[in-house]
């Protein structure tokens, strides 16, 4: 009798632990189905759908055409340095740039890794064709080569709408992101964008001080207010103009010395252009302004000449990088 018991225990206690072991195995396998249905937010973002279309573009007089890209482009050739920029950040490669006037932030293109394919106006025809590109990204200084680069490769423009900043930035944008299967961190890198402009913008809406843009250049200046190239540090920033009335055009409005005097900002933003353009950033444009004719400006007696980064003003607008600085060189000025 003894021993019957012994033994019904002996098989209870076995029992038990068959059962206990198969909870186990059933738990690894319930572990297992729930890594293979993960929720969506946890997977890697699927690769972006091709083929990809983008619309015919209507940038002042010219028209760019309907481009189809049936693959993610593999060698890609950029002549616009905002955008290399928008690359640049996205870590998306590239294998063909104008070497000439590239900024020194983005200088690692000039090197022997990168194809050479020619100067911003003047493109290498030759030595793109012999690449066979997948795609040619452009913008307004290449605009009487569309026709020619078209021929070669599907043409791309993603220069940036002055008169409509914002928003068309965020186009070229969310466009890089579209075509390289980089959409989240497009919208990230955005969205942080987004968040600095609404930080100056908070100092900016207080100040009472008017602002003056002039581009230099040889010697001689040019303006520049809302609307206009450099015209984001009032349509977007939310600087006063010192001149709301100056003309828009591409190479800003004439402007002398008597102007600025005349104008009297109380802040004035000088892009130098000889500094972005010269092999060695040189430039006489600091000695020319600093006159007794602009020392009876505010700007200048409030110690207030901004000398603003040429290269990312003057070459590289329009870039994540370029446009976060941008917004950094005015904050400061308020700060």
């Amino acid at each position: 009798m003894k021993n019957w018991k012994f033994l019904t225990v002996l098989m209870a206690m076995m029992l038990l632990v068959l059962a206990a072991c198969g909870t186990k195995d059933e738990a690894k396998k319930e572990d297992k189905g729930s890594t293979d249905n993960k929720p969506a937010e946890e997977k890697k973002e699927e690769a972006t759908a091709y083929p990809i279309t983008i619309p015919a573009i209507k940038n002042g007089e010219e028209t760019f055409k309907e481009v189809t890209l049936d693959k993610m482009p593999e060698k890609v050739v950029v002549f616009d340095y905002g955008f290399l920029d928008t690359l640049d950040a996205l870590d998306v490669k590239v294998a063909g740039v104008p070497q000439k006037s590239v900024p020194k932030y983005l200088s690692k293109y000039s090197g022997k890794d990168y194809v050479n394919v020619g100067a911003l106006k003047e493109p290498d025809f030759e030595a793109i064709s012999s690449m066979n590109p997948d795609v040619i990204f452009i913008s307004g200084r290449q605009a009487a080569a569309y026709d020619e680069l078209s021929k070669i490769a599907p043409t791309v423009f993603v220069g940036v709408d002055n008169t409509n900043f914002v928003e068309s930035f965020k186009e070229t944008t969310e466009l890089a992101g579209k075509i390289f299967g980089k959409e989240k961190e497009a919208a990230d890198a955005f969205a942080a964008y987004e968040a600095k402009v609404e930080e100056v913008k908070a100092k900016t809406t207080s100040a009472k001080e008017k602002a003056l843009i002039v581009l230099g250049s040889e010697g001689s200046l040019s303006a520049y207010g809302p609307g206009s190239r450099f015209g984001v540090i009032h349509d977007v920033y939310g600087v006063k103009p010192a001149d709301d009335k100056i003309e828009v055009s591409t190479h800003g409005a004439n402007a002398s010395f008597e102007y600025v005097r005349d104008t009297n900002p109380d802040i004035l933003f000088v892009v130098d252009r000889d500094a972005a353009v010269t092999p060695e950033g040189e430039s006489g444009t600091k000695a020319a302004i600093e006159n007794e004719i602009v020392g009876a400006t505010n700007a200048a007696k409030n110690n207030k000449i901004v000398y603003l980064d040429p290269q990312v003003w003057y070459l590289s607008g329009g870039g994540l990088t370029s446009e976060t600085q941008k917004v950094e060189d005015v904050l400061k000025v308020f700060n």
